[in-house]
C-alpha cells in the first residue's frame, strides 16, 4: 500500500482512518484530485464535521485536502521512497489559522496532542499494508 491507497478515497483512504475519523462520504470524484469528501471528527468528547477538496499538487506524491468552509485547515500527504525498494515514507501535516497569545499556543499545544497519534495510526497502516475495521 502506499500513495494509491491514500489516493482512493471510496475503499482505501477509508480503511486506514483511525477511530477518531467516521461517516466519510465522497461527495464527487473518488480517487485523488477533484475528490469532495464529508467526513466526522470525534477528539476529546467534541464532534466536528468536514468537507474538504482534495488536489494534487505533486502527480504521484502530494496530496492536499482543504477544508471548504472555513479554508484553515489543509491537511498535506507527502509520499516519498522509502529506504529499501518498494517502500515509502509519509509526512502528515495540517496548517491550521490559529489565534495569537496565549489562545493561540494552547490550540497549537493542544493540535499537536491530539492529531499526532492519528498520524501515526495511519502511517502505521499504510506501513503494514493493514487496514482498520
Amino acid at each position: 500500500m502506499g500513495y494509491s491507497t491514500l489516493a482512493d478515497y471510496r475503499e482505501g483512504h477509508p480503511s486506514i482512518l483511525p477511530p477518531q475519523f467516521a461517516s466519510m462520504v465522497v461527495e464527487q470524484g473518488g480517487v485523488g484530485p477533484g475528490t469532495v469528501i464529508r467526513f466526522t471528527t470525534c477528539l476529546l468528547g467534541r464532534t466536528q464535521r468536514f468537507r474538504t477538496a482534495v488536489t494534487e499538487p505533486e502527480l504521484g506524491r502530494v496530496l492536499l485536502e482543504t477544508d471548504l468552509e472555513t479554508n484553515d485547515a489543509v491537511t498535506s500527504f507527502i509520499v516519498d521512497p522509502g529506504p529499501a525498494s518498494g517502500q515509502s515514507q509519509m509526512t502528515i501535516t495540517t496548517s491550521l489559522k490559529l489565534r495569537g497569545g496565549i489562545l493561540g499556543k494552547m490550540e497549537r499545544f493542544l493540535s499537536t496532542k491530539l492529531l499526532y497519534p492519528i498520524y501515526v495510526w495511519k502511517r502505521e497502516l499504510l506501513a503494514l499494508g493493514a487496514t482498520h475495521s
